[in-house]
């Protein structure tokens, strides 16, 4: 017998208004498009659908079902140990990331093929540039550092005929650079994007996902089982969020006139001053923060742009009609 139900609120006010995932989960829709979700399924104690959250393969599954629902795809899959990253905040980054731009464009966010953008550690599971074409049309770069992600993502593009010739996976062979080795001389991009690593080395990123999920479960945890997966690179890297994005910023100087805008997710709010600081000292004509939030959970994105407002505006006039 369920327990007294729960009241739910009718949609994930928090998230953006375009987002495909706002409502619950629909398991029965999902399973119509992804049959293999089926053995996932549980009731909780209140009755309602649901799947076991703490169940690695379940969230991929669960994964796998929304991105061939809602975003038209016939295969995905990811190497075990990879991150298999929530689908709602994924969506979520990509609509902003489109506001954003829209307000460089009269209000309109561009569409097409001809707006190419840039994710930088784009991982084995692809998701941003699945999102960001499927909504808008959109082509990508996806770039890696880690070969076997990059293996992942080009046989989901590949296997996927609606993504084929719109996305296109570089290995980033250089541990130093993050835009040189993927960008081509003379290449330009409409708008970069990132979620770069949270920590800065596995014992932190062990030590958080035991924090997570003894908070989760309501009792103490000592195994830092990852439901959603994660290698270094994608969990973690020396010096963590904070400098991997001051050093994107400061290499982003470089290819100020190749991109209109970049961006990237930053998750402690404490690095924003340094961030700030460091847009400061390399005269950026322009940067904003934009606020997320999915379920207890606040992010934010950081844009900045290179380009004066005339310059901005040749390049809206030229590329994005």
């Amino acid at each position: 017998m369920s327990e007294k139900k729960k009241t739910h609120p009718a949609k994930k006010e928090r998230l953006h208004s375009r987002n495909k995932h706002r409502e619950r989960y629909d398991f029965k829709l999902l399973t119509n498009s992804c049959t293999e979700l089926n053995q996932y399924i549980t009731e909780n104690k209140y009755g309602d659908e649901t799947i076991d959250w703490f169940n690695a393969e379940a969230v991929k599954i669960l994964n796998k079902a929304l991105l061939i629902h809602y975003y038209n795809l016939t295969y995905w899959d990811i190497p075990s140990g990879y991150l298999c990253p929530p689908i709602p905040g994924r969506a979520d980054y990509i609509h902003h990331i489109a506001d954003v731009m829209s307000i460089s464009n009269n209000g309109e966010i561009p569409k097409g093929q001809h707006i190419k953008c840039l994710d930088i550690g784009v991982g084995a599971n692809c998701v941003y540039p699945i999102i960001g074409n499927s909504e808008y049309g959109w082509s990508f770069i996806g770039s890696d550092i880690d070969p076997d992600a990059i293996n992942s993502a080009k046989k989901i593009v590949t296997s996927n005929s609606n993504l084929k010739g719109k996305i296109e996976i570089r290995l980033q062979t250089s541990s130093k650079n993050i835009f040189a080795g993927i960008l081509e001389k003379g290449e330009r991009i409409d708008v970069s994007i990132c979620n770069p690593p949270f920590h800065a080395s596995l014992a932190e990123s062990q030590a958080g996902t035991i924090r997570k999920l003894s908070n989760l479960k309501n009792k103490k945890i000592t195994k830092p089982e990852l439901n959603f997966g994660g290698k270094e690179g994608e969990l973690w890297t020396e010096g963590g969020e904070k400098r991997f994005i001051l050093n994107m910023i400061r290499q982003s100087k470089q290819f100020g006139k190749s991109c209109c805008w970049f961006s990237t997710l930053v998750s402690k709010q404490s690095n924003l001053k340094h961030i700030y600081k460091e847009l400061d000292n390399i005269f950026a004509a322009e940067y904003k923060t934009i606020p997320m939030g999915q379920g207890n959970k606040s992010s934010r994105i950081v844009a900045w742009t290179f380009l004066s407002v005339k310059e901005e505006k040749q390049w809206i006039n030229e590329g994005w009609s």
